[in-house]
Parts: structure tokens; C-alpha cells; sequence
């Protein structure tokens, strides 16, 4: 941690996930300033810790946790996670406009839907999964 902290941000995941533990290993070697908290989704105590987490869903992906206590969700999630770190943070400005946001939230959707697969910890839990989605 050096003078360019910034305030922690916690980013809450499913750390059952293979596609998502590299997904995080990914942000976090980009993490210089070790702005973020990785925290998986069944870590104990957590719902205690962030009471608006412990009523969600969170097939829909992953969360992104402000000091301020604002929560994002997915393709959200992943932006405010982009703007936080180098290289990236200069394409962020893309994600407010409205179709290109869209389509994004429509990609992740896709990915987080289908995270097991591919992660490759997918055989028959995944077509059970599949056919009870409406």
C-alpha cells in the first residue's frame, strides 16, 4: 500500500467458480495500488458484514461493494472495478453509452448464466441447472 491508496473497495464473488477465482486473479494482478478486498461469496460472516447482500441472488454475478455502501452488480460491477484500474480505466467512458452498455450487461449475463462451463466444472449439475431456468 503506498501514497496512491485509494479507498477499498470489496468485490464479493463466487469463490466456488473456477472462471471466477481466475477472473479475480486477473483484476487482482492489476490491483497496484491494493485498492480492492477479494471476498468470496460463502465466506463466513459476510452477510453480517454487508446486510443488503444477504437476501440476493447471486447467480447474476458478481458484487461490487463501496465504502459508502453503494453495491454494483455484474457488467456494473465489473465497470466500476475497470475504472479503478490502470490501462483500463480509459475506456470506461464506453460503458455510458446506452447500447454499448446494454450489450455489455447482456454478454455478462451470458457468462455468468454459463460460469461453470466455462470454468470446465460442468457435467451433469449444468444440464439440471439449465432446464430448471425459465
Amino acid at each position: 500500500m503506498g501514497e496512491n491508496r485509494r479507498q477499498q473497495i470489496t468485490i464479493v464473488y463466487d469463490g466456488e467458480c473456477a472462471f471466477c477465482r481466475r477472473s479475480i486473479d486477473a483484476i487482482r494482478s492489476r490491483d497496484r495500488w491494493e485498492q480492492f478486498e477479494y471476498v468470496p461469496r460463502n465466506t463466513p460472516g459476510l452477510d453480517e458484514r454487508f446486510r443488503q447482500l444477504a437476501l440476493e441472488d447471486f447467480s447474476s454475478g458478481i458484487r461490487v461493494i463501496e465504502e459508502n455502501g453503494c453495491v454494483h452488480v455484474g457488467a456494473d460491477g465489473v465497470h466500476q472495478i475497470a475504472a479503478r484500474l490502470p490501462y483500463f480505466r480509459r475506456w470506461t467512458w464506453l460503458y455510458s453509452v446506452p447500447l454499448v452498455r446494454g450489450v455489455t450487461r447482456r454478454i455478462y449475463g451470458w457468462i455468468a448464466a454459463n460460469r461453470m462451463k466455462l470454468s470446465g466444472r460442468c457435467a451433469e449439475e449444468c444440464e439440471v441447472d439449465a432446464s430448471a431456468r425459465p
